[in-house]
């Protein structure tokens, strides 16, 4: 069965269950990006931390180095989907990815407190998250037909998610059991990382699905998404919905501020956000496939100006709640479904070069926006700035809508769209 010219599943028989199952390649992916993820999120939990408590950096020297990092790890998203399309070597560079940043546990552990060793160990986690996310995406969208892959990035969002969750807790258990010994809890998350790449060896087809690698000598196509004139536009409006997006820790501070609150509990708010994306993750997913990826892409980011609208209120208790809500329906109806809406019309030997150039542009403009709304607080304060937030959001809201093509790119050619018996 091919995909309607609406983007969603005809209406031809197929054996019952075809629909239901999720594929065991995504299975297996996402319980390596679970593992993957505890062990990052347990040196994202004591990192601020061990480096401005312990070692004496200052916040403006840790901002600097995580900012710098988060920045290159866009680009290098570029390289590792390039490299992934050449003959298909998907789960090659995936597990490259996945073994650097297991290995820059590793390197923190025998920096020793060293600000040089630090640094590169932070730049080798950020260089291994950025070349694994595009082929592990690719893998992804070639291990099942192309009518529900919003419900399987779903599937594997909510695991990394959980993955995400459990890092922090595991890493304050093993604080709590070590008096504060921070290498410990380095010590730990190595052998954590090194169990996902492990999954990932035995687990992990090296070509899930029906999708063939690109013929020895036949080069995969260059940046397919800017050849192709409906993909351009998924890549425009994403990049300007990107752009407008201010970023979780300003809506974190925002909520602290207008409460009151300890700074304590600054880090147990992204927890509620993303216990919402985990619960709404799958749901999210099957919805978008059923309705269309392009209205739940749009929903997504009229969750979010929703989320702006209620810190614009007096803030109380409620808002919150209704903050977090509304954040962990804005990565649930966005973060996999544009990767599904996209997927399905670049050629499958450059599809992870595909969706590099999609990330890429999209993580930049968040970068800048970011950037343009710490900007903008600081000249004019917090309510000013987030008023011209809320406004740009619900311009390039209106803007994206007639952007983003009423169907969705249609398939290249049958080995993209496969047919399911």
């Amino acid at each position: 069965m091919y995909l309607a010219a609406n983007g969603r599943p005809d209406a031809s028989p197929r054996p019952s269950g075809v629909r239901r199952r999720v594929p065991a390649a995504v299975l297996a992916l996402g319980a390596v990006s679970l593992v993957t993820d505890i062990s990052s999120e347990m040196v994202t939990a004591v990192l601020p931390l061990y480096l401005v408590l312990g070692l004496g950096l200052t916040p403006l020297q840790f901002g600097f180095l995580d900012g710098m990092f988060n920045g290159a790890t866009a680009l290098v998203r570029l390289l590792g989907g390039r490299l992934a399309d050449r003959r298909g070597h998907h789960k090659r560079v995936a597990g490259a990815g996945y073994l650097l940043s297991a290995l820059s546990r590793l390197g923190l552990l025998l920096a020793g407190g060293a600000t040089g060793g630090i640094a590169a160990a932070l730049a080798a986690d950020r260089l291994g998250k950025g070349i694994r996310t595009a082929p592990r995406d690719a893998l992804i969208s070639l291990s099942g037909p192309p009518e529900s892959l919003g419900r399987s990035f779903g599937v594997h969002r909510a695991m990394d998610t959980t993955g995400a969750l459990l890092g922090p807790l595991a890493a304050f258990a093993v604080l709590w059991a070590t008096a504060d010994a921070y290498d410990a809890v380095f010590a730990v998350s190595f052998c954590v990382g090194l169990l996902g790449v492990l999954l990932l060896v035995a687990y992990v087809p090296a070509a899930p699905g029906p999708a063939a690698p690109a013929p020895a000598g036949v080069r995969p196509p260059r940046l397919p998404v800017l050849r192709d004139r409906a993909l351009r536009r998924v890549l425009y409006a994403s990049a300007l919905l990107g752009a407008t997006t201010i970023g979780d820790a300003f809506l974190y501070l925002l909520l602290l501020r207008g409460l009151d609150l300890p700074p304590a509990l600054f880090t147990l708010l992204p927890l509620g956000a993303a216990a919402v994306y985990l619960l709404l993750a799958v749901p999210a997913g099957r919805i978008a496939d059923r309705t269309g990826r392009r209205t739940a892409f749009l929903f997504g980011h009229g969750a979010l100006l929703g989320a702006y609208a209620l810190l614009l209120a007096p803030v109380c208790a409620p808002t919150v709640v209704g903050v977090l809500a509304l954040l962990g329906i804005f990565y649930a109806a966005t973060d996999g479904v544009l990767m599904a809406l996209a997927a399905p019309a670049l050629p499958p030997a450059g599809r992870a070069g595909g969706l590099a150039v999609l990330q890429t542009g999209q993580a930049l403009a968040r970068l800048l926006g970011a950037a343009g709304f710490g900007a903008a607080w600081t000249l004019w304060g917090q309510r000013p700035a987030l008023w011209a937030a809320a406004l740009a959001l619900a311009a390039a809201l209106a803007a994206a809508s007639r952007i983003l093509p009423a169907a969705p790119p249609d398939a290249p050619n049958a080995s993209a769209a496969p047919e399911v018996p």
